[in-house]
């Protein structure tokens, strides 16, 4: 099935790229993959969701829903890169930022918001790090980066 119709059965519209918050660009191909830079919780140009995992203020669950905002954001990225979603055959490495308190440990928790989306999309597992860090840019809780799979032309 085309990821086009998956994303549509998904009830799933892409958003638009994010535009990015410094000198980088949003995706850079390489061979047959493309390496998205990391994604912000970035919706209709607004952060979703900012502060440290671990505080009263952040949810596992809003934390969560920040990291897939961030894969929408990544597939869109890629896709832009590639010329289209359906030329991406599958997710390959997810790498997740997750700003927490020093006592807070349930960062590959977060981070199944990114991968839960994609294997969904996909049908597929991928490689994956989640790793916690004292802040992100702009103050987000989450930020996520993907590597993606695609069909030549």
């Amino acid at each position: 099935m085309a990821i086009s119709q998956r994303l549509e059965e998904l009830g799933i519209e892409l958003p638009p790229v994010a535009a990015p918050v410094a000198a980088y660009a949003p995706a850079v191909v390489f061979g047959s993959l493309v390496r998205t830079s990391g994604q912000l919780p970035m919706k209709d140009g607004d952060l979703l969701l900012t502060g440290k995992c671990g505080t009263v203020a952040v949810t596992d669950d809003l934390a969560y829903a920040a990291a897939r905002q961030c894969a929408l954001n990544a597939l869109a990225a890629a896709a832009a890169a590639v010329g289209g979603v359906d030329r991406l055959v599958r997710a390959v490495k997810v790498v997740g930022f997750v700003a927490s308190t020093e006592d807070y440990f349930a960062q590959p928790s977060v981070i199944n918001g990114a991968s839960d989306l994609l294997q969904g999309i996909f049908g597929s597992r991928h490689a994956r790090s989640a790793v916690g860090v004292a802040a992100l840019p702009l103050n987000a809780t989450v930020e996520v980066e993907v590597e993606f799979e695609f069909l030549p032309a």
